[in-house]
Order: structure tokens, then sequence, then C-alpha cells
């Protein structure tokens, strides 16, 4: 299942009451449109962190990232892709090598 798929479903299975799955676009404000609240995105953030095993900076619960599936998608894979990163580039000791 696709990251973007993870996430519908989520505030499918979360936050929507009484509406039609295919009435939720993925560009579609989760706060414009009364889908979450700020206790919302608490769970949210802690959906994130559970399922895909990053952190989430107090700094990175913006709109931009938080506010409907493609941007929580992107952000899924902008962190994804810095933890990649930043395991390539750590030295073998680092990673409890000797």
């Amino acid at each position: 299942m696709s990251h973007k798929s993870e996430i519908r479903e989520f505030i499918l299975d979360n936050f929507v009451v009484g509406l039609d799955e295919t009435e939720l676009n993925e560009d579609d404000s989760f706060l414009e449109n009364g889908i979450i609240d700020s206790t919302g995105v608490l769970e949210i953030v802690a959906f994130l962190e559970e399922t895909y095993g990053f952190g989430v900076e107090d700094e990175e619960v913006l709109p931009e990232n938080f506010d409907s599936i493609n941007n929580l998608a992107s952000y899924v894979e902008r962190k994804r892709t810095e933890i990649n990163s930043q395991r390539a580039h750590q030295p073998a000791d680092a990673e409890g090598g000797f």
C-alpha cells in the first residue's frame, strides 16, 4: 500500500463521518473543511511516527505538511528521503561497527 493510500485510509477511518470516500479529494484542506482540529493533528503526528518510524519535529507541524492527504504524503516522502540520506552518509562505526 502506498503512503498516500495509508494516509487516506487513516483519515477516513478516524476523522471523516458521513462522507463518502470519493467525496474526499487529496488536496482538500483538513482544517478548512472541518475534517480535523488541533487534537486531530496530534493524532496524525502519532500515526506518522508509529507507521513510518520517524519523529515529527514541532516546527514541521505546519499546514504545508499536514493539511491534506497530498501534503502529508509529500511530507512522509521528504522525511523518508532525508532519513535514508543520513543513514547512507553515516560512518561504519556510527552504525555499531568497529
